[in-house]
């Protein structure tokens, strides 16, 4: 299940803090010194020498996604792609979390299945996912499976962190960047909230040395949406990751309205609260509205009706299967349903 967990102003500790008169950039060199020594002390991960995981203006093979032609409600052959702030980039709303789906082991019948999902996210256009520390060893898993297919120069890579205290935070970083076999990481989160206040002076660091591109905070329930609004009011961030689905619609009331005035960036996570809204369809067939905007499974109908919202930048759904996997892409083409219709939808299911 996607983001099971516990996920201001800035603030540094004095034996941390070097002398004011240096300013940030004596603060992002004392971190990537200190994450590079953290990366070093960590076991070799293959093809990935330590010292290149954080020098300074390198991005490996990793220039990013394609641009690419945004679907404007036409049924065009591109994914629909949403703007991440007014950061000038786009991602595509279908993207892939790896929660329990990733957390498997070494050998060729468990990781296969894995592969056919990735190939299947990269065919159709897709290029996020989503991972953390607390998903097992999915990182691991990814890293590897990812390194395999050659496929880190489409991918839009998000981890996050999810531990007590800032020197814990930056060695978790570390080993998740060696995990991931990355240099650069598009997001980083603090998971469900946990201890974000320690965690914030890392990740502005981390991203003044180009480490990071974009920041974000995590939670999955809708009792901690207050809190998210409350930590985004405070604190600049790019991303909040949150619960959102036709089963669970509290995000609409004054989160997705709050981000989308803010131009912070919403990422969707338990489209499918967990399996639960299957359940709820088991051997009921499609409404007719969904012919109209050529929908053929209950699947595509969930998250088309997620991604239409107009503050949601893109969703997470998590699967094994590469045929789940195609099939969640393809809700990320055609026509979009507009206010009406998404009322329509969630009536109708």
């Amino acid at each position: 299940m996607q983001g099971r967990t516990g996920d201001g102003n800035r603030h540094m500790s004095a034996d941390a803090r070097p002398d004011a008169a240096d300013g940030p950039r004596a603060v992002a060199s004392l971190t990537r010194r200190r994450l590079c020594a953290l990366i070093a002390s960590l076991p070799a991960t293959a093809g990935m020498p330590s010292s290149s995981l954080l020098a300074a203006g390198t991005t490996d093979d990793d220039p990013g996604p394609a641009p690419r032609t945004v679907n404007t409600n036409t049924g065009t052959a591109a994914m629909l792609t949403r703007p991440v702030g007014k950061s000038g980039e786009s991602v595509p709303v279908i993207g892939m979390g790896s929660s329990n789906t990733f957390d498997v082991g070494v050998t060729p019948d468990e990781r296969a299945p894995l592969l056919d999902v990735l190939r299947e996210l990269q065919a159709a256009g897709a290029s996020v996912i989503d991972t953390s520390p607390m998903y097992g060893r999915s990182e691991a898993v990814l890293g590897d499976l990812v390194e395999e297919l050659h496929l880190r120069p489409k991918l839009w890579v998000a981890t996050k962190v999810w531990t007590k205290g800032r020197e814990a935070g930056e060695k978790q970083i570390a080993a998740s960047m060696r995990a991931l076999k990355v240099s650069r990481l598009d997001l980083l989160q603090i998971h469900n909230l946990l201890d974000w206040q320690a965690h914030v002076p890392t990740l502005h660091d981390l991203r003044e040395a180009g480490t990071i591109k974009f920041l974000g905070i995590t939670h999955y329930r809708a009792d901690a949406h207050e809190d998210l609004q409350r930590v985004l009011a405070a604190e600049k961030f790019d991303f909040v990751q949150v619960n959102y689905s036709l089963a669970e619609r509290e995000a609409e009331r004054h989160l997705l309205p709050f981000c989308r005035e803010r131009g912070i960036a919403v990422m969707v996570n338990r489209p499918f609260a967990d399996g639960a809204m299957f359940d709820r369809v088991r051997d009921k067939p499609l409404p007719p509205i969904a012919r109209q905007l050529g929908v053929t499974s209950w699947g595509q109908y969930f998250l088309k009706w997620i991604v239409s919202h107009p503050a949601v930048t893109c969703v997470i759904p998590a699967t094994s299967k590469a045929k789940h996997m195609r099939d969640n892409c393809r809700a990320g083409f055609g026509p979009m349903p507009d206010a009406s219709q998404r009322e329509a939808m969630a009536k109708a299911w």
